[in-house]
């Protein structure tokens, strides 16, 4: 049985992790669930320390693309929760479009940490102008 992947990733995707699962660490709730977080989190964490330098500027990244996850963790609550009422509505709809705006926030900020660290992976994304 394999208890873990060892996988080379693009540091902006695994600073991304890492701070989704800070916004989980603040908001959930469940015990068990922590548990896994705590033990996820710690993972990553150790290997962004061991592997990544530390900056002001990679800091300052890391803190907007925190912003833009907690804004998206809010939106698909709220979106859940229309959902959850089947309230389609014109808020609907606004939240729906904040999930991809902040998507696209998320990416250039992920990219933003990929080349500040000069890495191999860059994530491409590929959506039709708006």
């Amino acid at each position: 049985m394999t208890t873990s992947v060892t996988v080379e990733i693009a540091p902006g995707e695994l600073i991304d992790k890492i701070t989704i699962l800070e916004i989980k660490l603040q908001c959930i709730t469940d015990e068990a669930k922590l548990q896994n977080v705590r033990t996820e989190w710690a993972v990553l964490k150790k290997s962004r320390d061991a592997n990544l330098p530390c900056s002001a500027e990679l800091e300052d990244l890391t803190a907007k693309l925190k912003e833009v996850n907690e804004k998206l963790w809010t939106i698909e609550d709220d979106i859940r929760n229309f959902e959850r009422r089947r309230d389609f509505s014109d808020e609907f709809i606004q939240l729906a479009r904040a999930v991809y705006l902040n998507n696209d926030d998320r990416a250039r900020l992920k990219r933003s940490i990929n080349e500040l660290l000069g890495s191999n992976l860059i994530e491409e994304k590929s959506y039709a102008a708006y």
